[in-house]
């Protein structure tokens, strides 16, 4: 999908009410706000959906008025959020290469193996977002992935970030109401931190 080629719906789950934000990325990928509108709720409280029925409600108000003043109508939605039961766990994964290299597979082998093993042994938990933490060729800390080179042991750290399956069905249910397919979660303490590096 051209990212540059349709606008982007995002809300903000805030601690009080909704934000919905409207926005596009230019030429040289720099993201433009379009439209924002706050949405208050009685739905919706400390953080958390509380009633899906009077917040589906306001919801299709609030998306009906930004759709009217961008001309488009939107399919999908990114959420920002910050969760309030947010987990994260570290996990490694190995192959022994006995002098090969390491190869893109091994590496996809790896995240997979890791991937189902929080998804069988955290069932409950819906994972937001995983990051490449620390990779390890031959015991020594490499600063990025190390295709192409040879060795006899490569490991490879996740970091996931999870949250309660609970909280994104309720969401997805909010979005089923409003004719919205949910496109990504991010966490808001992500976003921020992601500003402050830039």
């Amino acid at each position: 999908m051209n990212i540059k080629a349709k606008k982007n719906l995002y809300i903000e789950f805030g601690e009080q009410n909704l934000t919905l934000a409207v926005g596009e990325y230019d030429d040289e990928l720099n993201f433009k706000v379009l439209e924002k509108d706050v949405l208050e709720t009685s739905g919706y409280k400390d953080g958390e959906i509380t009633n899906i029925e009077a917040s589906s409600i306001d919801l299709k108000k609030a998306l009906e008025n930004i759709e009217k003043k961008t001309s488009f109508i939107f399919k999908e939605v990114n959420i920002i959020s910050n969760f309030s039961d947010l987990e994260s766990v570290n996990l490694c994964g190995f192959k022994k290469l006995n002098g090969n290299q390491v190869l893109s597979e091994d590496i996809s082998f790896i995240l997979n193996d890791l991937r189902k093993n929080i998804i069988e042994n955290e069932n409950n938990k819906f994972i937001l977002h995983l990051f490449n933490t620390k990779y390890e060729l031959d015991k020594k800390v490499v600063k990025n992935l190390p295709i192409g080179l040879y060795g006899q042991f490569y490991s490879h750290q996740l970091t996931f970030f999870l949250t309660n399956k609970n909280n994104v069905k309720n969401i997805e249910s909010l979005l089923n109401k409003c004719n919205l397919r949910l496109n990504r979660i991010v966490v808001k303490s992500f976003v921020e931190g992601v500003r402050v590096i830039n």
